[in-house]
């Protein structure tokens, strides 16, 4: 463990205490992904050369979607690629609404240099390289406006192919380009927002790129076609973009339920028709968005193009298939993520914390979760890494504190979601029922 830092390891152990996936360092603790890496990273590879790749993730709550969405994202990087993660949400990230997604997966953008930020870094590290091939040709003398016209040239032929489709792309980087080269940071700067899908930008910025308007539907696909170029002429090998919970889809209008499984088969054609070369896609859901009536069964092409055999034993899944599948935490595999988490913890201490959480400790505690869990192993990892974290800062704080004797596993009902009360065998308050009101009664005898 000495090759986490000090600042990954709270990062990592605060988010198990909120009850979180961490949004880094997932590598670090990860049991039973090693199946998938070898398909991943050839599959990674292919993308690399200018092909796209689209893989569908299933599993019920507890099987670690988010969390092996987000493993696949570091290892992503590892390869040099950017990755982006979407939360799809019925509100504020519908999958019918595809300038949303841009949006949403441009401000998450990450790569192995920068976490945050990185679509801003990678364009001004674009347009100085662009810059720097305009300023070494022979015989260049000119000043900030030849520099801006040539650079200006130079990106259109860049895009040449994004252009064809929708100039806009080009045209809002050019004149930010312009802007910064004029010291108008507030139109290079509005310019960026609207390239980044960003609303209400006002219209006298855009005005001065001969752009008009808000960026839609259709201009999205450009954008992000666009996207991809950038990143491959910035040294990336591609992008990596994970659209998490598409299930919630089945819970928004009907009208808007087809629009968005249309807007998901129209997208995976696109990619296997070659608009968008260097573009890896990866959808998590539960089974019942692949299996339920009000998921892709709506929508028969979707549903042919998703469909894999899965046979009754899951040790015979293939890692290739169109969807893959995960399967729920057995007690093995939950104590030993318990005792990677341990070692990550960063104690004051750590000889105390290794002689006071020992394995048995760990093993006892899962035990305990998933007892009180309705002996349901698949939901109990959330809860049982919080209350580890628990009684490892219970133990740091407290040197004469003893978990073996001293600590009483308490869960209460506020603190589990659904799924976990479900398990437990709680019940809701009657204000938790959903009435489904559009829904006709029997007729009376």
């Amino acid at each position: 463990m000495s090759a986490i830092s000090r600042p990954r390891r709270r990062e990592i152990i605060n988010a198990l205490r909120h009850g979180t996936v961490p949004r880094r360092g997932l590598e670090h603790f990860a049991v039973g992904m090693e199946r998938f890496e070898r398909t991943i990273e050839r599959d990674l590879a292919d993308v690399a050369l200018g092909s796209g790749c689209f893989k569908a993730v299933r599993g019920d709550y507890g099987t670690g979607k988010t969390f092996f969405a987000r493993w696949l994202r570091h290892l992503a990087q590892q390869h040099g690629f950017a990755t982006a993660e979407v939360q799809i949400s019925q509100t504020e990230t519908p999958l019918h609404r595809m300038e949303t997604v841009y949006r949403r997966a441009v401000e998450s953008l990450a790569t192995k240099e920068w976490a945050d930020g990185a679509f801003r870094a990678l364009i001004d590290r674009w347009l100085f390289s662009l810059e720097e091939e305009v300023k070494a040709r022979p015989g260049f003398h000119g000043g900030d406006a030849e520099l801006a016209a040539e650079v200006g040239e130079l990106l259109e032929a860049r895009l040449a192919i994004v252009s064809a489709t929708n100039p806009q792309f080009s045209a809002a980087l050019r004149a930010c380009h312009r802007a910064r080269v004029e010291g108008d940071a507030a139109t290079a700067e509005g310019l960026l927002a609207w390239l980044m899908g960003q609303p209400n930008v006002g219209a006298d910025i855009k005005r001065k790129a001969g752009i008009k308007g808000e960026l839609d539907h259709f201009g999205a696909g450009a954008f992000l076609r666009g996207l991809l170029e950038v990143l491959r002429q910035t040294g990336r090998k591609g992008l990596f973009l994970v659209l998490d919970e598409v299930e919630t889809i089945q819970r928004v209008r009907a009208d808007a339920r087809e629009n968005s499984l249309n807007a998901l088969r129209q997208l995976i054609d696109e990619i296997d028709h070659g608009r968008y070369p260097g573009l890896y896609l990866l959808i998590t859901g539960t089974p019942s968005f692949y299996d339920g009536p009000l998921g892709i069964k709506k929508a028969p092409a979707l549903e042919q193009r998703l469909h894999v055999d899965f046979g009754s034993d899951p040790a015979l899944d293939t890692t290739r298939g169109t969807q893959v599948r995960l399967l729920p935490f057995d007690l093995e595999r939950l104590v030993t993520v318990g005792v990677k988490v341990r070692d990550i913890y960063d104690a004051d201490d750590p000889e105390r914390k290794a002689a006071r959480v020992t394995e048995p400790f760990i093993r006892a505690l899962a035990e305990q979760v998933t007892g009180k869990l309705g002996g349901k192993v698949g939901v109990a990892p959330r809860i049982f890494l919080r209350k580890l974290v628990h009684v490892l800062d219970q133990v740091d704080e407290h040197p004469s504190f003893d978990p073996v004797a001293q600590y009483k596993l308490d869960i209460a009902a506020h603190e589990l979601n659904p799924d976990e009360l479900s398990a437990a065998g709680i019940e809701q308050s009657v204000d938790d029922i959903e009435l489904d009101l559009n829904r006709k009664s029997d007729p009376k005898p």
